[in-house]
């Protein structure tokens, strides 16, 4: 945590890989695993790691963000609309949330018009 706190996310995503195969379900590990490979710019890795999560905790709602940011940037903007909706369903007061469904949802009207 303190390699992605600092400022080194894929330091940190090699030491988290080794964690999780030690404690493959720790969701701790996992959500910093996840932030490590989203901050390293390996959505596609990140965007599975999230997965994870959703999959084994259905109400975490930060993993469904996470999840959301990971597929938009990684091209799958339909793909990110429903887990950012999921999240900001469960917490509509976080305004990034909202802000990223909203980027979204504009991105996919303005390729249909």
């Amino acid at each position: 945590m303190k390699l992605l706190e600092e400022g080194s996310p894929a330091a940190a995503a090699a030491i988290l890989e080794h964690a999780v195969r030690a404690e493959p379900d720790s969701r701790s590990i996992r959500e910093a695993l996840a932030r490590a490979q989203f901050n390293s710019k390996r959505y596609d890795e990140a965007a599975g790691s999230f997965r994870w999560i959703v999959d084994a905790n259905p109400a975490e709602d930060y993993a469904y963000f996470g999840l959301g940011l990971s597929l938009w940037r990684s091209g799958d903007i339909e793909g990110a609309q429903e887990p950012l909706a999921v999240a900001v369903a469960m917490r509509p007061d976080l305004r990034h949330y909202v802000s990223a469904l909203k980027q979204v949802r504009a991105t996919l009207r303005a390729r249909r018009a």
